[in-house]
């Protein structure tokens, strides 16, 4: 009988995937193939007869190896839309939409702080409603199986694409100050990003964090206690 784990290996040594990846698709067709090949085998079949028609089945490595390519990459593109950017940007809606309604809604202004940088703003409704928001994220993107760094991330994203669109800001300007003939004087630009990090990034960041923080504390002590349980029924079994 052929050793078709070690056949697929050769077979397919080139797949660009992680190793715990390549594994797995080394045992799924492996299986696929012996199971075959069995088949084929109880059907009335001479084993080496058996081995070529399964082998058959694989015309050509190299393409069935692009389209195993293909399909992992599909699949982590739509694994990664489900655990990070549908919960993400659902959260940074949210965000934005509580930032724009709340105020008019409960009639509450920014409470203004003064610091060292100048006069910093908090929406001190929009804070409280942010926790709630950044558990939302996580919980959609822990439901969707993503690991706890992801699940962080999903929580905290309205800031952090917040921070992309204002990073894309320098370099926008670069370019255009010295066609419109303007100064940048950087000693205001970094008192200004210290104002404005502190009331739209930093403190927001936190309270979206502390969301994230409770939802992904939570299914990890779920997820733990099941496994603790399986592990005691497979033990009494």
């Amino acid at each position: 009988m052929p050793d078709w784990q070690e056949l697929v290996r050769r077979r397919l040594s080139g797949l660009a995937l992680d190793a715990s990846e390549k594994e797995e698709v080394h045992a799924e067709l492996a299986a696929h193939l012996e199971e075959s090949y069995g088949m084929l085998c109880r059907n009335g079949l001479p084993e080496k007869e058996a081995a070529e028609r399964t082998m058959e089945q694989v015309s050509d490595w190299r393409d069935l190896q692009a389209k195993i390519l293909i399909a992992r990459r599909g699949e982590f593109m739509r694994k990664r839309a489900q655990q990070l950017w549908i919960p993400g940007f659902l959260a940074f809606i949210l965000s934005t939409f509580f930032l724009m309604t709340l105020p008019k809604i409960l009639g509450a202004h920014p409470r203004t702080v003064e610091s060292v940088a100048g006069t910093i703003l908090f929406d001190v409704p929009w804070l409280a409603a942010l926790p709630f928001i950044g558990a939302l994220g996580a919980y959609l993107s822990s439901r969707a199986g993503a690991a706890r760094t992801i699940v962080l991330l999903a929580s905290v994203f309205p800031v952090l694409a917040l921070a992309a669109a204002l990073m894309l800001m320098f370099p926008i300007a670069m370019i255009v100050d010295p066609i419109i003939g303007n100064h940048v004087d950087f000693r205001n630009v970094a008192t200004e990003l210290l104002k404005v990090g502190t009331s739209w990034f930093f403190v927001p960041g936190a309270a979206l964090l502390t969301g994230g923080l409770v939802v992904s504390l939570f299914f990890g002590l779920r997820s733990s206690q099941q496994t603790r349980w399986l592990d005691s029924e497979a033990k009494d079994a």
